[in-house]
């Protein structure tokens, strides 16, 4: 167990992000909190049990809450479920209200915790590639409306954000490919260390297996190696950009296009995960910045490398049907949306465009 990085402001911590290999790591910085709430996902059910289990000693667990974890469920409707069940278990301000799940269990425990008697103690145990990355740091905590995500929300860090190795292992192939997207994400912003490439290797190699369970399980130490990393960049962007005035929008790399990716496929009752959109919308964001930038070739390098890695290149709708999503999208200011858009792998910068001036560039 260790401190992996902080999240700091003022010089005072806002959030630690820790590392671990076991469920039962978790009781270290468990057992001394007066009182702790569990909210799981209810295909995380077992590990909220273990959770239980090893606080039995302390007497603190209050008992779970288990939910069902879809876009669906992403709602207000949701959050105010929680808040109901804090309340029936008579939780106080000092409540630590700890949860466990993907990104869409985080955001709305986060949630939860921030509303409920003004704001009461949360941290998270991220159990998908995807939340370990990137969902459950950085402290955005929000729900859907009408079908538009995460328009609800508030921001506001964890107490800890908990990443522990062993339930990584769990996951199917689909699920980890899906996070491996915002994980190659990361890089292509941050490739100080020249992580991109390393992160391509292994999801290549991962991707040729015949049994990709395990591959991931022999790839483990060194996709561990590559989520503490992609933590410590997020850690670092939000530290310096908590409330996305600036820095942090990089953060939003393929995520204009993704949000209206999985917008029009809910329309159309299609099946494309968060992290699959986000993949194409990068493939999206690359093509737009060689109309802007002139840098021919990005489009198709990133798209070799996406194929080779697993990940999906091919956005199976017009950028017509997307266009109209777009305006709707949170990072939408006016007529202006903000696109992050590549320059190089570890240079990414944010441009504000009108959609019409993004289907031109995108034409050209």
């Amino acid at each position: 167990m260790c401190k992996m990085s902080e999240i700091e402001k003022d010089k005072r911590p806002l959030c630690v992000i820790r590392a671990g290999r076991k469920v039962e790591d978790a009781v270290t910085w468990l057992s001394a909190c007066p009182s702790v709430y569990i909210v799981a996902d209810r295909n995380t059910a077992p590990f909220a049990e273990r959770v239980e289990r090893v606080l039995e000693p302390f007497s603190n667990c209050r008992g779970t809450m288990l939910i069902d974890a879809t876009e669906q469920n992403k709602t207000i409707t949701t959050v105010l479920g929680i808040c109901g069940w804090l309340m029936d278990k008579l939780a106080d301000r000092k409540a630590m209200l700890f949860a466990i799940g993907g990104g869409i269990t985080t955001d709305m425990a986060g949630f939860a915790a921030s509303i409920y008697k003004r704001g009461i103690r949360f941290a998270y145990m991220p159990t998908t590639f995807l939340a370990q990355v990137d969902a459950a740091i950085g402290g955005k905590n929000g729900v859907n409306l009408d079908d538009f995500k995460n328009i609800l929300g508030v921001i506001r860090q964890p107490e800890f954000t908990f990443e522990c190795s062993e339930v990584l292992a769990t996951l199917p192939y689909r699920d980890f490919i899906s996070g491996a997207a915002e994980l190659v994400k990361t890089f292509i912003i941050d490739n100080t260390s020249e992580n991109y490439g390393k992160a391509v290797s292994i999801l290549a190699s991962i991707r040729k297996s015949n049994d990709h369970q395990a591959a991931m399980l022999s790839h483990m130490a060194e996709l561990q190696d590559l989520v503490n990393a992609a933590a410590l960049v997020k850690a670092g962007v939000v530290e310096r950009d908590e409330f996305e005035n600036g820095e942090r929008r990089k953060l939003n790399l393929g995520h204009t296009f993704a949000h209206a990716i999985e917008w029009e496929a809910r329309k159309r009752g299609d099946d494309i995960t968060h992290g699959e959109a986000v993949a194409m919308g990068m493939i999206l964001a690359a093509r737009l910045s060689e109309g802007l930038y002139g840098n021919k070739g990005l489009e198709n390098s990133l798209s070799e490398d996406f194929q080779a890695a697993g990940l999906p290149a091919k956005c199976p709708y017009s950028l017509e049907d997307l266009s109209s999503a777009m305006y709707n999208d949170k990072k939408a200011e006016g007529s202006l949306v903000h696109f992050v858009l590549i320059s190089s792998i570890g240079d990414v910068r944010v441009e504000d465009l009108t959609v019409n001036q993004m289907l031109g560039y995108m034409k050209q």
